[in-house]
């Protein structure tokens, strides 16, 4: 058993020298496309976390006209009070409107000194009660019927406040997925290469091989061998790379607290399935790769 093992290695690591620069061109792709798959799955659940956190269980905000009336503003409070539909709601009077547009703009004091209490409006945030209808046929209800009520200048929901930052997200993520998928097919394609430079330089070999009874998958498995190394080797550097990504890029340049940004994390339980799922890739496009590439034998 630890003879095979033995000389499975050795064959493996030799032909991973007789080819070092196109060993090395597939392994760098692969890391490539594979650090870029990452990236891209990190980003969505950064995004996704944050516009969670941002919503927060309020999924419309009841903005007040800055000049409307105290019976006004009594009368939508009122009328929430009494809606079965609403689960919770938090009135913010014009002083807590000044003091959250504090601490959102506390980086632009010449902003925050010309803008009073005054200036801003009194504001309903709602959080909607779960039943039998979709949260979001509810929201757009809700939304519809306080928008009509006298005093009420707009009803907002955080989504669409994030939409934009959703948006570019999505167009981000394709485009790095469409990128990452021919980069993943240039190192198929270079461990393909790979292995049939390796089986043509050891075709006498091979033959001798057949002609003293050695099996196809004895023949095969250093070959697959070669192929699984440069995927995992591949893989592994890609996930070096979106980890240093998580660290350096989402947990320290978006640690600041009174950014808006703030909010958007990815936790440790996120990266580590990342990389596991870059791993598998890795480890599937170097057995895909070795199976084209030995595809003559197969049939032997």
């Amino acid at each position: 058993m630890w003879t095979r093992v033995s000389y499975f290695s050795r064959e493996t690591l030799v032909s991973l020298r007789r080819n070092l620069l196109m060993t090395i061109a597939g392994i760098a792709t692969v890391m490539v496309s594979l650090a870029l798959f990452g990236g891209i799955s990190m980003l969505s659940k950064w995004v996704d976390h944050g516009t969670e956190k941002i919503k927060g269980g309020v999924t419309l905000e009841v903005f007040m006209k800055v000049d409307a009336t105290k019976q006004q503003i009594a009368d939508v409070e009122s009328t929430l009070k009494k809606d079965p539909n609403v689960k919770s709601y938090r009135h913010l009077t014009q002083d807590d409107a000044y003091a959250e547009f504090k601490r959102i703009f506390r980086s632009k004091p010449d902003l925050v000194n010309s803008i009073t209490a005054k200036d801003l409006p009194e504001s309903f945030r709602v959080a909607p009660k779960e039943g039998n209808v979709p949260l979001d046929t509810l929201t757009n209800n809700l939304q519809k019927q306080y928008r009509t009520q006298l005093g009420v200048d707009s009803v907002e929901t955080p989504g669409e406040a994030l939409k934009g930052l959703v948006d570019v997200t999505d167009t981000i993520s394709r485009v790095f997925f469409v990128i990452s998928l021919i980069l993943l097919g240039s190192s198929l394609f270079l461990i393909v290469n790979t292995i049939r430079l390796a089986t043509f330089a050891r075709r006498r070999e091979i033959e001798v091989m057949k002609l003293v009874g050695a099996s196809s998958w004895f023949v095969r498995i250093p070959f697959i061998a070669e192929g699984m190394v440069q995927g995992l080797v591949g893989a592994g550097l890609a996930i070096l790379a979106v980890m240093a990504l998580k660290h350096f890029g989402f947990d320290q340049a978006f640690n600041d607290p009174n950014s808006f940004f703030s909010e958007f994390y990815v936790t440790s339980g996120d990266a580590t399935w990342i990389a596991i799922k870059v791993l598998i890739a890795g480890m599937a496009i170097g057995l895909v790769g070795a199976t084209i590439g030995l595809r003559r034998f197969l049939k032997t």
